[in-house]
């Protein structure tokens, strides 16, 4: 095949569908131009509601080509997040699966024009969604009126800005992070650092399991289109779905969250044997810190091909390591790569020493686009310290400069005057047979001021007296949960981050205090 017959091959794939390039950024022209007809200017934001479709970046590159900031709205949020969404932004236009059209209409605020997107087979297959519900409401434009009704559009934005993704809110209301805008030289380099550390090369079937709106999976369709590759998106993450998929397609790069690896794990031997994954080369993790017995039970399985990046949304990749890395210094989330830096600082703001834990401050390299969180200058302002910013994270650096991450700063527990760290004991459960998801956190205790509760799902046998000798058995007594409690399920997003608030809130509230 030539050059030119090469890149005329490249698709974006969901289930049947199959789109060439040119023909989604001719659909996503095509969207630009009714942008513009429905008075959407530069600057105005435009929201999409929407799961893994490949509407999803058409929408997203025809709101950049008409000169908009992108709006990835988590299509799972209700209520008060989506009204704080959509009324935050500003949002002008919203892009909705015809599904979730009633969640948008119960908040939407006036004036806001809506695009009603068909559910496609898969998506309506995946999250088993009757004809009834996938069906179009008939209430406001498709999609596909507005792209058939629309040429492409003539005069495309000179700079397109990158899409104003919110924070999960985790711990409170989402934050909408909007980045300055990046010369076109700073956006080749920011996406050939991306390229680099996701270990994605132009021409590579690549695979993203993870949902479109999230941070990490958002970079890598927009560098994986930008790069050159072929891009295979599943609607739903499913463990076997996932093994089925590489081998179908011959998928040779993917980027997953911990979480994925686990449900990998559990898989039955027979089931995990089943399928040719030979095609993969590289299989990039990131988003949340994940357990050294899972990464290393993934290398043993995959082989020495997966490799680990660290950074918030805010700052972008930051540290990075291979498998050989890895496997050296288990545990680590890598090193700085080149043009970034890593400082750990103490409650005084103080540098750390080797082995020190403390804050995790961040130096993104120069070519990262600087932000700020909407309408919160002063947060973005709290967050730095001398061009370092910290996303919350707890670690330490070793002697040779490895990054190790022990908690979130607001995870902490503080128990008796000893420093807890819950995710050390999470990673400790997940390896316990039967165990499939774990939460650790701090409840209110009048002796101790906190003590440790753990929220698990497990399966049919395992006792609270066994969770807490397995725990005894690996770790120091007085990280022993003092509550454990099984749930059927734990509260995640999609991209795998745990909302511990809604484990911890009840336990507070009854308190009557917060910490």
């Amino acid at each position: 095949m030539s050059d030119a017959a090469a890149v005329q091959a490249l698709a974006i794939r969901s289930g049947d569908r199959v789109r060439t390039h040119a023909e989604a950024q001719e659909r996503a022209a095509r969207i630009a131009a009714a942008l513009r007809e429905y008075g959407v200017s530069p600057g105005d934001r435009v929201t999409t509601m929407l799961r893994n479709d490949i509407a999803f970046i058409e929408t997203h590159v025809g709101a950049g080509l008409a000169g908009a900031i992108p709006v990835p709205g988590n299509w799972h949020w209700r209520g008060d997040d989506l009204r704080h969404l959509l009324t935050d932004s500003g949002s002008k236009v919203a892009f909705v699966h015809s599904d979730l059209l009633g969640a948008v209409e119960a908040v939407a605020p006036d004036g806001m024009r809506v695009v009603e997107v068909e559910v496609p087979p898969e998506i309506a297959a995946a999250y088993g969604l009757t004809a009834e519900r996938a069906a179009p409401s008939k209430r406001y434009p498709t999609l596909e009126e507005v792209i058939a009704g629309h040429p492409p559009i003539a005069e495309p934005a000179e700079s397109q800005l990158i899409g104003m993704i919110y924070t999960s809110g985790t711990t409170g209301s989402p934050k909408g992070i909007l980045r300055e805008r990046s010369t076109a030289e700073k956006t080749l380099e920011m996406a050939g650092i991306i390229l680099t550390h996701f270990g994605l090369a132009p021409g590579m079937r690549t695979l993203i399991p993870a949902p479109l709106y999230h941070s990490a999976p958002y970079g890598h369709w927009s560098v994986a289109i930008a790069g050159g590759c072929d891009l295979t998106i599943m609607p739903r993450f499913d463990p076997e779905e996932l093994l089925r998929t590489v081998e179908a397609n011959r998928i040779e790069h993917m980027q997953v969250v911990p979480t994925m690896f686990v449900r990998l794990l559990k898989l039955p031997e027979e089931v995990r044997k089943r399928y040719d994954i030979s095609s993969l080369r590289s299989v990039v993790h990131a988003a949340a810190p994940c357990p050294p017995d899972v990464k290393s039970a993934m290398i043993d399985w995959w082989g020495p091909i997966i490799l680990e990046y660290y950074g918030g949304t805010e700052t972008g990749v930051v540290t990075a390591c291979d498998s050989t890395q890895w496997l050296a210094h288990p545990g680590t989330v890598g090193t700085a790569i080149p043009g970034a830096d890593v400082r750990i600082l103490g409650a005084d703001d103080a540098p750390l020493g080797t082995g020190e834990v403390g804050e995790i401050y961040l130096k993104p390299p120069s070519s990262w686009p600087d932000f700020t969180y909407l309408g919160a200058d002063q947060k973005r302002r709290d967050m730095e310290r001398d061009g370092y910013l910290s996303v919350g994270d707890m670690g330490y650096l070793d002697e040779d400069g490895f990054l190790f991450l022990t908690d979130r700063r607001n995870h902490m527990v503080i128990s008796g005057g000893v420093n807890l760290y819950p995710a050390e004991i999470e990673n400790c459960l997940i390896g316990m047979d039967g165990v499939r998801d774990v939460a650790i956190f701090g409840i209110p205790d009048e002796e101790f001021g906190e003590v440790l509760a753990c929220h698990l799902v497990a399966d049919a046998g395992i006792t609270e007296d066994a969770v807490r000798e397995y725990v005894r058995s690996h770790l120091a007594g007085y990280k022993v949960p003092k509550v454990v409690v099984f749930e059927e399920e734990l509260p995640r997003e999609d991209s795998g981050k745990l909302f511990k608030r809604k484990l911890r809130e009840p336990y507070w509230r009854e308190a009557g205090r917060s910490i």
